[in-house]
């Protein structure tokens, strides 16, 4: 399915090592209140842009999930119900310390807890809106097996954005995402949240560099459409590790260009395309700048 030779990276695509003053402030303050990033965990491209620029994605419910997709460098395993109670307090102090106007949540899979995680979710925004008035929540949530009632607790907690990731084309699906992770699931998903409250500012987003063919991104950006998604992020797939599935193709920045305007031209609302656009990067900034 997958070819195992590795191709290499063009000159587009470079990552900067780590460094900078406010590198190190928000890596220090993170290990202070024992919390982690999506930023870290999944060894994004962009992490010492967005750390220095005093931005990030802060991962709850732990560091290890109970999923398995192909393409991720988060450990997997079985966190044995654990959760950190202290956890929404302490992301809402480390927002406050940094002064944040703008925060996206993300999180491990917790398919070993009764409500999926769900509450916790809702409890974090709850305590970051209590302690940081002025600060805008995005969360970017799992599929929480695509139950309205959990759903629900989500919406209920009032976050400014919701984003749920389909991650890749509909064919490569059972290849690349853990097997309780279903295309029809994640459409299903955000479906639901519209219909549950159009208000709310819905996002997703998918790699390219997979395999994926030209008519089934199209067919993807049209899927999304239809689920009522509001803002689309595009970005080319990155293998983490050597366990994950390697690059089979690089796309150029026109060719990124070039899926940004078909995705306007079938009404999308905000499509953001990119190499190294990944589903939190400069999130604030976007969501204003488009709404």
């Amino acid at each position: 399915m997958f070819r195992r030779d590795y191709l290499k990276k063009p000159a587009w695509i470079k990552v900067k090592i780590p460094s900078g003053d406010s590198f190190k402030e928000i890596h220090d303050l993170l290990k202070k209140y024992n919390l982690s990033t999506v930023c870290q965990e999944a060894r994004c491209p962009n992490i010492t842009e967005c750390w220095n620029r005093k931005s990030a994605t802060i991962m709850i419910l732990g560091n290890i999930c109970t999923r398995s997709c192909r393409f991720c460098a988060v450990k997997t395993g079985n966190p044995k119900g654990y959760i950190d109670p202290d956890e929404p307090h302490n992301v809402s102090a480390v927002i406050k310390i940094l002064g944040l106007r703008y925060v996206v949540i993300t999180s491990v899979d917790r398919d070993d807890l009764p409500d999926l995680g769900s509450g916790h979710y809702a409890q974090t925004i709850i305590a970051i809106k209590s302690r940081n008035q002025e600060t805008k929540t995005e969360v970017l949530i799992p599929d929480f097996s695509a139950s309205t009632e959990l759903l629900k607790k989500i919406i209920d907690a009032r976050p400014y954005v919701i984003g749920h990731n389909i991650e890749t084309v509909e064919r490569l699906t059972p290849y690349v995402r853990d097997r309780r992770c279903r295309y029809e699931k994640s459409l299903s998903v955000l479906g639901k949240i519209k219909k549950l409250d159009n208000t709310i500012y819905l996002k997703s987003g998918f790699m390219l560099g997979l395999g994926e063919m030209h008519e089934e991104i199209i067919k993807t950006l049209r899927d999304l459409k239809a689920a009522g998604v509001d803002m689309i992020t595009v970005g080319q797939y990155l293998q983490p590790t050597k366990r994950n599935i390697p690059v089979q193709r690089y796309y150029m920045p026109e060719e990124f260009e070039a899926f940004k305007k078909i995705g306007e031209k079938l009404g999308i609302r905000s499509v953001v395309s990119g190499p190294l656009v990944r589903s939190s990067y400069r999130a604030g900034e976007i969501v204003e700048s488009r709404k």
